[in-house]
């Protein structure tokens, strides 16, 4: 695994905590566009995560005690742990993340090539652990924003966020017991800079997607409803992906109500 990944990651926490570090106790649980959670949960939630990840890397046997449990309750574990995070005080917090996601780093460095670890779902390499933590940190750090009234400004490490949008095509139409489209879509983003393109999946295919980078990773972390961004379909099944697209693990989300949904 390249380290400039990790990197990427490293620098994607970094952005986040300039975010919540410097803000007074109360303003923790101010709320985000997540439905009853809190700044404090989001960054608990985030904490967690990267305490399960650490817990697959260096300890899979008591990972595998740990998803036996989440298995109990598969409807409200999630929640469940960001709230007891979200418990304590807003310092304490954020020096529990600190200490994790620092932690969590230094496994992942130091993780034998070809090393593959347990998850919720399939085993993961390396790569693909830190690119999911940066992806959720990327979009809960969306939500931080959102409530703080902040604008992020897009970088380059889009790119791994855009990345598992268009990797998870197919398991967003199997989580809602759809089939899945059987050849390749072509996706073409415009990169944050607005020189470069990114592209996925071959140059002729017939089902296209086309946009910004920072709307298509909007749309597949569910931070923002398809008609707030501009991305757009070419041929029917790609129309159809773009309403159901996610990047996440986990049961289909409702996503964000379109801009101006409730007046």
């Amino acid at each position: 695994m390249s380290h400039a990944l990790l990197d990427d990651l490293r620098d994607e926490s970094e952005e986040l905590d300039r975010l919540v570090a410097p803000l007074e106790p109360d303003r923790w649980a101010a709320p985000t566009p997540a439905p009853r959670w809190t700044i404090a949960h989001q960054i608990a939630h985030l904490a967690w995560t990267d305490a399960a990840a650490l817990l697959a890397v260096t300890a899979p046997e008591a990972f595998a005690a740990h998803t036996a449990e989440a298995a109990k309750a598969p409807d409200t574990f999630v929640d469940q742990g960001a709230e007891e995070g979200a418990a304590g005080p807003p310092h304490e917090l954020l020096a529990r993340w600190r200490e994790g996601r620092e932690r969590l780093q230094h496994a992942l460095r130091a993780a034998p090539p070809g090393a593959r670890f347990p998850w919720y779902g399939p085993p993961m390499s390396a790569g693909s652990m830190a690119t999911a933590r940066l992806m959720e940190t990327w979009a809960h750090g969306q939500d931080v924003a959102d409530a703080l009234g902040a604008v992020r400004e897009p970088t380059a490490r889009l790119r791994h966020v855009a990345w598992i949008g268009v990797r998870a095509r197919d398991y967003a139409y199997a989580v809602r017991g759809l089939t899945p489209p059987a050849g390749p879509f072509r996706v073409e983003l415009t990169a944050p800079d607005g020189t470069e393109l990114w592209t996925y999946g071959p140059e002729d295919a017939g089902q296209r997607v086309t946009g910004p980078a920072l709307d298509f990773c909007l749309l597949v972390t569910q931070r923002a409803h398809r008609d707030d961004v501009a991305v757009r379909a070419e041929g029917a099944e790609a129309d159809r992906w773009l309403d159901i697209a996610q990047a996440f693990a986990g049961p289909a989300g409702p996503g964000r109500a379109a801009k101006g949904a409730s007046q």
